[in-house]
């Protein structure tokens, strides 16, 4: 089942378009990582998606209705965890959390149930009394993702939710994402942390000004780009030249490169040389040792985006 659909999207600022004729889905109870460059329009897509800003074109649907006809009643489906800290300074934890299931029409009995839950979810059941002003960043991290929370949302928008707090913190907040898609909540996941994508995400999809340039799968976006393929091996005895011309030999070697007993072999993406260089030196005296790099999702970003995650100015 499909939980959210934006066909055609495009917003603009002035001559600016954030999102150019976008198209993105997001199926039940997966994870799906959104990555692109500052700049590539993540936040204005989040905040489309929320529907905290209003599209120039094109149509979102969510849980199969369309968001600018029914607004008020996806908005109570919905968790949004903002890159900024949201909580409340002067409030408590509980307080906090009180206020926003409030908002989303919890009251009585269900409204402290709902409280008392997530604050065990989050690990914060013994600082419910205590003001955020006495907490670390990582604490309040937590919190900001307790109060999108309290209303058990059926899609949950996690906009870099982990920047800034210590490995600890981070971790905690990992394994709660994990646990939440094991309890049945959909989760659009966006973060500079390529490692924290590759551990989560069901399905990744890759933004680049204003367009959703790939998705799919981590293996999926892996096996449709050419990547090259490294082969580092340590071998026996001091390779000869006839060795090194075997191999430069083999299909879609794109180069040997040799340092004493250690050879290091670069194929073209798809040549699966490992069993055809562990043939070719085995005549020749044998291994001591090999290791294969396999492209990992920061060579597809990179390929795709030609920029780091980090580049550029966000819109």
């Amino acid at each position: 089942m499909i939980i959210a659909n934006m066909n055609d999207i495009v917003k603009r600022y002035g001559s600016f378009r954030a999102l150019d004729h976008v198209d993105l889905k997001i199926e039940e109870g997966e994870i799906l990582g959104l990555l692109g460059p500052n700049g590539a329009g993540k936040t204005t897509l989040i905040h489309s998606l929320s529907g905290l800003i209003k599209v120039d074109s094109g149509n979102i649907s969510l849980f199969g209705k369309r968001l600018d006809e029914n607004i008020m009643e996806i908005k109570r489906q919905i968790g949004l965890v903002t890159q900024e800290i949201t909580i409340f300074e002067d409030l408590t934890a509980r307080e906090n959390l009180e206020f926003f299931g409030g908002i989303y029409g919890l009251r009585g009995a269900e409204l402290k149930q709902r409280v008392d839950e997530t604050l065990t979810f989050v690990g914060l059941t013994d600082r419910a009394k205590s003001l955020p002003t006495k907490f670390s960043g990582g604490m309040k991290r937590r919190l900001n993702i307790a109060c999108a929370l309290v209303h058990r949302p059926n899609l949950l928008i996690m906009d870099e939710p982990t920047v800034g707090i210590d490995p600890q913190s981070r971790n905690y907040i990992l394994e709660s994402v994990r646990k939440l898609q094991k309890q049945g909540t959909t989760i659009l996941y966006t973060t500079h942390y390529m490692e924290e994508v590759q551990s989560l995400a069901s399905k990744v999809a890759i933004m680049d000004q204003g367009h959703v340039i790939a998705e799919g799968t981590l293996d999926e976006l892996i096996e449709n780009i050419q990547h090259e393929e490294i082969i580092n091996l340590e071998v026996i005895e001091e390779p000869t030249n006839e060795l090194l011309d075997d191999l430069r030999n083999l299909g879609g070697v794109k180069k040997v490169m040799q340092d004493r007993k250690k050879i290091q072999i670069i194929s073209s993406g798809g040549a699966e040389n490992v069993d055809n260089v562990l043939a070719v030196v085995k005549k020749a005296g044998g291994v001591r040792s090999i290791t294969a790099e396999k492209p990992t999702l920061e060579d597809v970003f990179l390929t795709l985006t030609g920029k780091t995650l980090r580049d550029g100015e966000e819109a």
